[in-house]
C-alpha cells in the first residue's frame, strides 16, 4: 500500500513540476541590499556578510542597546531575525510564534501568529525545540513548525495564506529547518534521524502549497532522484541503485539522513546545496555497508530536483557526525585560476572546499587539531579509497563493538561544529566557524525499531579535550589552503551563528549570553554585551532611518543547553550533553529575548 500511495504522491508532483515554473528573482534583487536581512542566511550563498560600514573596528566599541524584544517564550532561540523595508519579523520555539514589528512606529506589533499544535510533538523533538527561522517570498511568510506543517502567511497581516503537512511527528519527523525560497518554490528539510525517519527535501510551490518535487535522501533511483549514469560522485557515475547496495535488506526506510540545517543556492547554475545527517540507528553494528546517502553534499537542480552530483563524507557513520552545516558559497581564485567555490565545515571535525560545479574535492582537513577519529582524507585521486576518511581503529565503535565503552574520542557527536552558522568574507577571503572543542566516551549497543520512539542505540558522556578546559573556539579558516588563521578559546562551545561585515568585524554569540565583536584580521576582541540569557542565535545586521543595527537573539537552549533549557540533570541525558555542559547554569538562565545594538547618535 505504501508503495502505491508513494507511487501516485510523485506522479502527482511529476506533472505538477511540468509546469511551467515563472522564474521569482525578487528574492534576489532584494539580497543586494544591504539595508535589509531578507534570508535566514543574509543571501542565497549562506556567506552571512554584510556590504555595511557604518560600524567598524574603530568605533564598534561604543555600541549600544538601542531596543529590546521579549518573545514571551522560552527554551532555545536559534536563528534571527528577517528585516524587510521597515518591517521585521521574528520567531520563536515552539509553539513557534512568530512577530511582525514596524520598525517606524517603534518597533509596534503589527501582528501576531500563534499556531495551536499538539504539545506532544515535544517529546519527539531530539535536542531541544528550536526552529531555525522563516524565509520571505512573493508577499508571504514561511514558517516550518515542529509538527512537520509549513505555513504561508500574509506578510502584511499574518493571515495563513495556505498550509501543508511535511511530515509525520508520530512517526518520528518534527520540523526545525528555516525554508529556502528559489524562484517559485518554497525548500524544506525534516529532522527526525533518532527516530528511524527516511528523510528528504521538499519543494512546494510558493503561491499554492502543491509539492513540486521529494527527494530522499536514501533508496531506490527514483525516490533519491538519482540518475545513475549523469549524477556524479567525485567525477564518477553513481550507479544504479548507489543508495541501496550499501544497506542490509530494507534498513533504508528507515535509514534517517535528515536534513535540517541550512540550504544554499546559485542562481547561476540553478543548483541548490545541502546536507543529509546521521544514518539510522546510532549503533553502527545494526546497519554494515556506506549507508549511503547520510552523511552527504547533494546539489540538485532547483527546478526538478534531480541530483547533480553528491560527496559522502563519513561512510558508514559510527559516532553521528550528521553532515547538514551549511555549504558556503564563495568565488575564489586556487592555484591561480578562478573557482566557484563551496566550503563546508562538518560535525566531524574537517572542512572542506569543492568546485561546486562539478564536486570536485580540492581541500579536507582538519579545523580543530584535536580531531581524532581520523588521520584525514585519502587525496588521492588514483586511489580506491580517493575521498574517503582514514578511520583511526581506536576510534572506531564498529571495530570494537558492541557494549564497549569507546573513550577519548574527539570530537564528540554534537561534533567539530554543529549547526551554528560560519560567515565568509570576501574583503579578508576568510571564514568565521564557531566551533566545539569537545571530546566523548560513546557506548553503542542493540536497539530495536518502533515507529514514533527513539531509535538510538548508544550511550555517551562528553567533556572538553584531556588537559583543556575550553569547550569551544571561535577561529577564522582559509578555505583554500585548509589552515587556521587564528583562533579565540571560548569557555563553552560556541553555538551562535556568525555575521562578518564591510566594516571590517565579526561578531558571533556565546552560550553564557555574551555579544562579541571582534577584528576580521586579527581576532582581537573590540567589544562584549552580556545578553539577558545564553545566545544560540545567529547574529544579523541591518540599516533603519540611517542608522546600522545589530540584532541577535537570545534564549539558552539547542543540544548543548538542553539541561537548562529542559531542565534535564542526568549526565547521559540529552544524548551525553546534559553532563559535559552541566556548568553552563552558574553563567545564564532560561530567556527569550532579541537585543539590538547601534552606535550612539
Amino acid at each position: 500500500m505504501r508503495k502505491v500511495l508513494f507511487a501516485t504522491w510523485v506522479g502527482a508532483m511529476a506533472a505538477f513540476a511540468a509546469g511551467p515554473a515563472a522564474a521569482n528573482d525578487e528574492l534576489n534583487k532584494m539580497a543586494q541590499n544591504p539595508k535589509d536581512w531578507v534570508m535566514p542566511a543574509g543571501d542565497y550563498a549562506n556567506t552571512r556578510y554584510s556590504k555595511l560600514n557604518q560600524i567598524t573596528a574603530a568605533n564598534v566599541g561604543k555600541l549600544q542597546v538601542a531596543w529590546t524584544f521579549s518573545t514571551g517564550v522560552l527554551r532555545g532561540h536559534e536563528g534571527g531575525p528577517l528585516i524587510i523595508g521597515n518591517m521585521m519579523y521574528v520567531h520563536t520555539p515552539f509553539p513557534n510564534k512568530v512577530y511582525a514589528l514596524d520598525l517606524s512606529k517603534d518597533n509596534q506589533i503589527v501582528w501576531k501568529y500563534e499556531p495551536k499544535q499538539d504539545p506532544n510533538v515535544i517529546p519527539v523533538m531530539c535536542c531541544d525545540t528550536v526552529n531555525r527561522g522563516v524565509a520571505y517570498g512573493d508577499g508571504k511568510i514561511f514558517l516550518h513548525q515542529a509538527d512537520t506543517t509549513l505555513v504561508a502567511l500574509d506578510a502584511k497581516t499574518g493571515q495563513v495564506a495556505w498550509t501543508v503537512k511535511n511530515g509525520d511527528p508520530s512517526k518520528g519527523s518534527t520540523g526545525t529547518s528555516a525554508p529556502l525560497v528559489v524562484k517559485d518554490k518554497v525548500l524544506v528539510g525534516i529532522s527526525g534521524g533518532e527516530f528511524g525517519v527516511q528523510c528528504h527535501v521538499t519543494a512546494y510551490d510558493m503561491k499554492t502549497g502543491k509539492p513540486a518535487w521529494r527527494a530522499f535522501s536514501e533508496g531506490p533511483d527514483d525516490q533519491i532522484m538519482f540518475d545513475p549514469d549523469k549524477t556524479m560522485a567525485l567525477g564518477k557515475p553513481v550507479g544504479k541503485d548507489s543508495s541501496l547496495v550499501t544497506w542490509q535488506g530494507d534498513q533504508w526506510k528507515i535509514g534517517g539522513g535528515c536534513t535540517w540545517g541550512w540550504m544554499s543556492y546559485d542562481p547561476a547554475l540553478n543548483m541548490v546545496y545541502y546536507g543529509s545527517g546521521n544514518p539510522s540507528t546510532w549503533n553502527p553494528k545494526q546497519r554494515p555497508g556506506d549507508n549511503k546517502w547520510s552523511m552527504t553534499i547533494f546539489a540538485r537542480d532547483a527546478d526538478t530536483g534531480m541530483a547533480k552530483w553528491v560527496y559522502q563524507m563519513t561512510p558508514h557513520d559510527e559516532w553521528d557526525y550528521d553532515g547538514v552545516n551549511e555549504m558556503i558559497l564563495s568565488d575564489q581564485t586556487m592555484n591561480g585560476a578562478p573557482r566557484k567555490l563551496l566550503t563546508h565545515f562538518d560535525r566531524n571535525g574537517l572542512g572542506y572546499t569543492l568546485d561546486r560545479v562539478t564536486g570536485e574535492l580540492l581541500v579536507a582537513d582538519k579545523f580543530d587539531p584535536k580531531v581524532n577519529w581520523t588521520s584525514g582524507v585519502d587525496m588521492n585521486k588514483s586511489s580506491p579509497t580517493y575521498g574517503r576518511p582514514k578511520v583511526i581503529d581506536q576510534y572506531s565503535t564498529d571495530k570494537q563493538g558492541e557494549d564497549h565503552n569507546n573513550k577519548g574520542i574527539c570530537p564528540a557527536a554534537l561534533g567539530s561544529k554543529d549547526e551554528q552558522p560560519g560567515a565568509y568574507s570576501p574583503d579578508t577571503q576568510l571564514f568565521y566557524v564557531p566551533t566545539n572543542h569537545v571530546c566523548m566516551d560513546y557506548e553503542p549497543f542493540k536497539v530495536s525499531y518502533t515507529a514514533g520512539q527513539p531509535y538510538v542505540g548508544a550511550t555517551l558522556s562528553m567533556y572538553p579535550p584531556p588537559g583543556e578546559t575550553n569547550m569551544g573556539n571561535f577561529i577564522a579558516w582559509d578555505g583554500k589552503t585548509g589552515k587556521i588563521v587564528w583562533s579565540i578559546n571560548e569557555q563553552f562551545s560556541v553555538w551562535s551563528g556568525a555575521l562578518a561585515t564591510a566594516g571590517g568585524v565579526v561578531f558571533y554569540g556565546t552560550l553564557e549570553g555574551y555579544l562579541k565583536a571582534v577584528d576580521a584580521k586579527t581576532g582581537k576582541e573590540l567589544y562584549k554585551f552580556k545578553t539577558p540569557s545564553g545566545i544560540i542565535g545567529n547574529v544579523t545586521t541591518y540599516e533603519n532611518g540611517g542608522r546600522q543595527y545589530i540584532a541577535v537573539l537570545s534564549g539558552v537552549g539547542g543540544w548543548a543547553g538542553i539541561g537548562l533549557a529542559a531542565g534535564l540533570t542526568d549526565p547521559t541525558a540529552g544524548l551525553g550533553a546534559v553532563g559535559g555542559y552541566a556548568a553552563l547554569s552558574n553563567y545564564t538562565a532560561l530567556g527569550g529575548a532579541l537585543t539590538v545594538f547601534a552606535l550612539p547618535q
